[in-house]
């Protein structure tokens, strides 16, 4: 993993916090000072915070679970749909759809309708459709692509959920708090960090300091994938060596089957023939045995 250096948080803006007098009194553990009427965040604890969530979201993609990352504002949209593309993972840029987390049926239903309709284009149902029908449709198509086209992999709930402004985002936090999903978020002197598991303190405004922030999590994210990766690929090997270990067992088995069956046959064939050498000999020895016994009766009766 990346060290994370104080210098280019410095550089990048991320101690930078808001007003004296829009701060929230729980941001004060990471306040380090106040000038001209603004606060400035603690980058040593922000290091701190950043490899603690690091660390956590790269256990999450090892898993194989998903990570969604939330955010709506402006300065943000593009860096974070960026970012989260760059490691396959579901983002949510526009409008928050409520219900995106306790209601993920009904969500998941809407994908799938966006599925249908592309289905209908490749079938040419599509084209049987009159023209006022083609038109809604499309609109439709292009509406659920705006909103719900990001999440199109996402088949069930995120394993965690990476928000900037969790002030802004507060529908997202409330859901994610009721399934008890974990939140990883950027959080600025005006919120509430209480309502996050891992806090990361720093300017939630400044694009540098978004994309700054956003490069050190994707690439933890990056890491965990990769983890994966090799551990599958050790899997298949170990799995391939079985079954050729067995192959070849197997292999070596027939031949020593085969030279006892050749055994077998042949001391069977030996047998025979002594069998029948016996049958033949019973008839004359017994012929012997009673010539011979005839004298020795006669000689009795003398």
């Amino acid at each position: 993993m990346a060290q994370t250096s104080v210098k280019d948080l410095l550089s990048a803006g991320v101690h930078f916090g808001h007003l004296t007098r829009k701060w929230n009194p729980n941001m004060a553990p990471y306040i380090y000072m106040e000038r001209n009427g603004i606060h400035i965040i603690s980058l040593y604890k922000t290091v701190a915070k950043i490899e603690e969530a690091s660390e956590a979201l790269k256990k999450i993609a090892a898993s194989g679970r998903k990570i969604l990352f939330v955010a709506t504002k402006k300065q943000a949209k593009d860096i974070v749909s960026e970012s989260a593309s760059k490691v396959k993972m579901p983002y949510i840029t526009e409008r928050w759809p409520g219900g995106m987390l306790t209601n993920f049926v009904t969500i998941r239903k809407a994908v799938k309708k966006m599925a249908s309709i592309d289905r209908m284009k490749k079938d040419g149902t599509f084209e049987t459709l009159s023209k006022k029908e083609r038109l809604q449709v499309e609109r439709m198509r292009a509406k659920l692509e705006k909103n719900l086209g990001s999440i199109n992999d996402m088949t069930r709930l995120p394993g965690a959920l990476f928000v900037v402004d969790i002030k802004r985002e507060h529908i997202a936090i409330k859901e994610a708090q009721k399934l008890k999903i974990p939140i990883f978020a950027m959080v600025d002197t005006n919120s509430d960090p209480r309502e996050v598991e891992y806090v990361i303190p720093s300017n939630d405004d400044a694009t540098k300091s978004i994309e700054k922030i956003l490069s050190l999590v994707t690439d933890a994210v990056a890491e965990g994938l990769q983890e994966r990766k090799n551990e599958k690929e050790a899997s298949d090997q170990e799995n391939q060596k079985e079954e050729g270990t067995a192959a070849n067992s197997k292999d070596a088995e027939a031949p020593v089957e085969a030279v006892k069956a050749k055994a077998a046959e042949e001391t069977q064939t030996e047998e025979a023939p002594a069998v029948e050498n016996t049958a033949e000999e019973t008839p004359a020895g017994a012929a012997e045995k009673s010539e011979e016994e005839a004298p020795t009766e006669g000689k009795e009766k003398k």
